[in-house]
């Protein structure tokens, strides 16, 4: 994994914000999902691109629940996300198809977990998966197995990028809680922002 600190400008920041609020309130936006089990985490999701079916652990065109299709990812995402991408050379370039975003409140937070639900040819291309994180830090974890006590933690402060290869071997990773009142004030003000973390994850599928 790698972590570009300070990459995205305060602007860009900003309007990254706004977007996701317009998206979020429109058809395809912003709902809390369930899993297999009944349960549901303590985030809100929306799929751009392709929707996600958490539940199956798949994707298509729009989401069972109510038939929404997924919005489009706007370009000055793409433009964003293929930028960190070309510098962190370590990683093949991928043409993102999905964003994932996910809204933490302050009580948020996601179990360790693996990404495996992309084509089998992203997969073993070991194509990266590109997150930006926006808002208030989060402590994130990873590691090897699922057990929290032996996951790496680090800190994903507004903003900051992390390039994970996923592959059959793929980190397991999650976010253990969000920490209050750490995000700028600049983009409280600007956003209107609430507090916890948008978290946004470019794939190809």
């Amino acid at each position: 994994m790698v972590l570009l600190k300070g990459f995205v400008k305060p602007e860009d920041q900003i309007g990254m914000v706004c977007m996701c609020q317009q998206l979020g309130k429109g058809p395809g936006g912003f709902y809390r999902p369930s899993f297999k089990n009944g349960a549901k985490p303590n985030l809100w999701m929306m799929s751009l691109g392709k929707e996600r079916d958490p539940t199956l652990r798949s994707y298509g065109p729009t989401r069972p629940f109510d038939g929404a299709q997924a919005p489009t990812i706007p370009d000055a995402f793409k433009m964003i996300a293929q930028t960190a991408n070309s510098t962190a050379s370590e990683f093949p370039q991928i043409n993102p198809d999905i964003c994932i975003v996910n809204y933490y409140t302050n009580s948020g937070k996601l179990g360790l977990h693996q990404d495996k639900d992309e084509s089998e040819s992203s997969l073993t291309k070991g194509l990266p998966f590109i997150s930006i994180s926006i808002g208030d830090t989060a402590e994130f974890l990873f590691g090897d197995t699922r057990d929290q006590d032996q996951a790496t933690k680090i800190n994903l402060e507004s903003v900051t990028f992390s390039y994970s290869v996923e592959n059959q071997d793929s980190l397991f990773h999650g976010v253990s809680h969000v920490k209050t009142n750490t995000a700028p004030s600049w983009l409280k003000e600007e956003t209107g922002m609430r507090p916890g973390r948008i978290n946004l994850t470019f794939r190809q599928y």
